[in-house]
C-alpha cells in the first residue's frame, strides 16, 4: 500500500490529528493559515489553535486573481489564463505554508494534513443563472490546485470541499454550518454565528446541544465586498475602510438603500447562497442610476452600503425567527472589526446580544480556516455530518478531495 494511504488509515485510528486550515476569502487580503490540533471527531471534536497568521497577498497576486475574479473585467476571462492561474496559486499557497512552518519552527513531517479551501473566483447557484444548457445546475469554482499544495509541502492535502456539497444537491455554500455545529453548539443558548466576510452568512444553532435537526446556514447578502470595492475605487491607497471611519462620517441615503434592497435575492427562500458575481459593481451602479445618486458623497455611499449589509442579515434572521429575534450573535470575519457595521446590526436587531467568536474561544479572523480543518478531520476520521434534518441544499456529506504528496 502507498505509504501516504497507510498514513491516512493510521490517522483515522488516532485520537488526534494536526491539521493546517487554509482560507483565502473574497477580500483577497491574503491567505489565512491556521495550525490546529483536532482531538476526536463528530460531536466529540475538540480543537486547539496552535498558530495563526494571515500571509498578505501583494498587489501582483491580487491583480492576477482579480483578472478572473467574479467573471473578470467585462465578464471576459481567458481560458488559458485561468488554466495557468490554478496551479500557480496552489504552488504559491504551498510556499506560504512552508514559510509559516519555518517561522513556527515546525517540520512539515509534524503536520498530518492540510485543508485547503482555495480561492473562490466564481459562484453560480441555479437561482443566479439562466444558461439554457445548465438550467437548475449549481456550480462553484475555487482555484489553487490541491496537488500543487500536497507536492509542494510534502503534506497530504484535502481541497475542493465545495464540489461534493454540490454533487449531493447543495449549492456549495455556505459550509460553515458543519464546523459551527461540531465546535460551537450549546445546550443552554440559541446562537447565531455570523460571518461578515465579502458575503455575509450565518449559522443558526438551536439551544439543543448536539441536536442538529434545526441547525442551518445561509448567505444573507453583501458583507464587505461592496464596501471594500467602493473604498478602493475612491481611495486607491486604502484596501478598506479601517474601523469604519468613513462610513461613520456619512449618512444613509434612504432611496438608494431601498433600490439596493429591491432585489429578488433578499426575498428568496432560505437557505440560499450568492457571491460578488451578483452583488458587484453593476448591481450598485444600476441602483445609483435608478435613484440619481451617481454623485453621492463617498462617505454617504459607504454608510448606505453598511446599512445594506446589516439589513440583509436582519431580514434573513427575521425571516426565520420573527420581527424581534432574541439571539446570542457571535461575529467573525473582516466585518467583525467594523464598528459602523456592528452599530447598524444592533439597530436592526435590538433584542440580540452581540459579541465576537472570541467569547467562545475561536479567534474571529481564524474561524473560516479553522472550520475547513474541521471538515478535513471529519473526512478522514468522522462520518457525514447531518445538518437540518435533510433540509434542502444542506446535504449530509464528507467533503474534500485527497491529494497525496507522491
Amino acid at each position: 500500500m502507498n505509504v501516504h494511504l497507510q498514513h491516512l488509515y493510521q490517522l483515522a485510528q488516532q485520537p488526534s490529528r494536526r491539521i493546517i486550515g487554509l482560507m483565502s476569502g473574497t477580500s483577497l487580503d491574503g491567505l489565512d493559515v491556521a495550525l490546529c490540533q483536532l482531538h476526536g471527531h463528530g460531536t466529540a471534536t475538540r480543537l486547539e489553535l496552535e498558530q495563526f497568521i494571515t500571509v498578505p497577498y501583494d498587489d501582483e497576486v491580487r491583480r492576477r486573481i482579480r483578472a478572473v475574479f467574479a467573471g473578470g473585467v467585462a465578464g471576459q476571462v481567458s481560458l488559458e489564463y485561468l488554466t495557468l492561474l490554478h496551479p500557480w496559486l496552489g504552488a504559491l499557497h504551498a510556499d506560504m505554508v512552508l514559510r509559516c512552518l519555518r517561522e513556527w519552527q515546525i517540520a512539515p513531517a509534524e503536520v498530518d494534513l492540510i485543508a485547503s479551501h482555495g480561492q473562490t473566483v466564481y459562484h453560480v447557484p441555479a437561482h443566479q443563472h439562466q444558461h439554457p444548457d445548465f438550467m437548475g445546475r449549481n456550480a462553484t469554482l475555487q482555484l489553487g490546485d490541491g496537488d500543487q499544495v500536497a507536492v509542494g509541502t510534502g503534506i497530504i492535502t484535502l481541497s475542493d470541499f465545495r464540489q461534493k456539497h454540490i454533487a449531493a444537491g447543495g449549492e456549495g455554500a455556505p459550509l460553515a454550518a458543519y464546523g459551527d455545529y461540531l465546535l460551537l453548539s450549546s445546550a443552554t443558548e440559541k446562537r447565531l454565528l455570523l460571518n461578515l466576510g465579502g458575503i455575509a452568512n450565518f449559522t443558526y444553532l438551536p439551544r439543543t446541544g448536539h441536536d442538529a435537526s434545526t441547525a442551518f446556514s445561509t448567505d444573507t447578502g453583501p458583507g464587505n465586498t461592496l464596501l471594500d470595492a467602493t473604498v478602493r475605487a475612491h481611495y486607491p491607497h486604502l484596501p478598506y475602510d479601517e474601523d469604519g471611519r468613513l462610513a461613520l462620517a456619512g449618512q444613509v441615503h434612504p432611496q438608494l438603500l431601498a433600490a439596493l434592497l429591491d432585489h429578488p435575492f433578499f426575498a428568496a427562500e432560505l437557505p440560499k447562497t450568492t457571491g460578488p458575481e451578483l452583488f458587484g459593481a453593476s448591481y450598485l451602479q444600476q441602483a445609483q442610476e435608478r435613484t440619481g445618486t451617481q454623485q453621492l458623497r463617498t462617505e454617504d455611499l459607504l454608510a448606505t452600503l453598511v446599512e445594506l449589509s446589516a439589513a440583509g442579515v436582519a431580514r434573513a434572521a427575521q425571516q426565520v425567527f420573527g420581527l424581534q429575534p432574541a439571539l446570542a450573535v457571535y461575529s467573525s470575519g473582516g466585518g467583525a472589526h467594523n464598528p459602523a457595521l456592528h452599530a447598524a446590526l444592533q439597530r436592526h436587531l435590538p433584542a440580540c446580544h452581540f459579541a465576537t467568536t472570541e467569547a467562545l474561544g475561536i479567534l474571529p479572523d481564524a474561524k473560516e480556516a479553522i472550520l475547513f480543518a474541521v471538515l478535513a478531520n471529519e473526512a478522514v476520521a468522522g462520518q457525514p455530518v447531518a445538518i437540518g434534518a435533510g433540509r434542502q441544499r444542506v446535504p449530509a456529506v464528507s467533503m474534500g478531495k485527497i491529494s497525496l504528496p507522491g
